[in-house]
């Protein structure tokens, strides 16, 4: 095995080669030992680095929330939300290993920290109490991680690349409404799925709009 030269590792090309190799093998791939090889180097090399295997997945998380739009309270509160849940979407196509770990770390890094700092930061200057702007979060965050996490299944199963073939193997004749719907996304020249993630999106801002004036009306009765 080829050895890097001395000192050429760091923490920031352990956590890049950390990612890349869950992009392509998945997070249970993400071993010392398996990162050591990617990087020409011993596993123990590592640790002068990252202190431990924790301490590297709360950095390889952290580096998908850097990738994630950060809102601005100064700009209108729904169309910054709506970018953040489509960056957190597309983010989490390009790295679908972190729906397990994005929200599990007891140690969030800066990124994470910056990113859910900022989502309450609009919801409060848009006048939502604590309370609803931690529901507004947890149900906007829901809805794009359970989305997400749809959408992976899907993919996985083939439905989002060849519905058509997927669709031929089903035996649908005793469910015509489930037939009416694979003949949809066969038809469509886009994925229908891709128009419910926007629907979704508007009824959920919907939603959380409401709770804003829920608040607003308790604070002053």
């Amino acid at each position: 095995m080829a050895r890097n030269p001395r000192n050429s590792l760091s923490a920031e090309r352990i956590v890049s080669a950390a990612q890349q190799l869950a992009d392509r093998a998945g997070l249970d791939a993400v071993t010392m030992r398996n990162l050591a090889r990617e990087l020409g180097t011993r596993p123990m090399s590592l640790y002068h680095h990252i202190a431990t295997k924790d301490a590297l997945l709360s950095a390889v998380v952290d580096s998908v929330f850097a990738e994630i739009f950060l809102p601005r309270a100064d700009l209108p509160w729904r169309d910054e939300l709506a970018e953040r849940a489509r960056s957190m979407r597309t983010a989490l196509q390009r790295h679908p290993w972190a729906l397990r770990v994005m929200e599990t770390q007891r140690q969030p890094g800066r990124a994470s920290l910056a990113n859910h700092e900022a989502v309450l930061e609009v919801l409060r200057r848009q006048g939502f109490d604590v309370r609803a702007a931690a529901h507004g979060y947890a149900v906007l965050d829901a809805f794009v991680y359970g989305f997400a996490l749809q959408e992976s299944v899907l993919t996985d199963a083939g439905f989002m690349d060849a519905p058509d073939d997927l669709a031929q193997g089903m035996d649908l004749a005793a469910s015509p409404h489930i037939g009416e719907l694979a003949a949809l996304y066969v038809a469509s020249p886009a994925s229908p799925f891709e128009d419910s993630f926007d629907v979704g999106l508007t009824i959920v801002l919907d939603g959380v709009a409401r709770l804003a004036a829920s608040s607003a009306d308790e604070n002053h009765g």
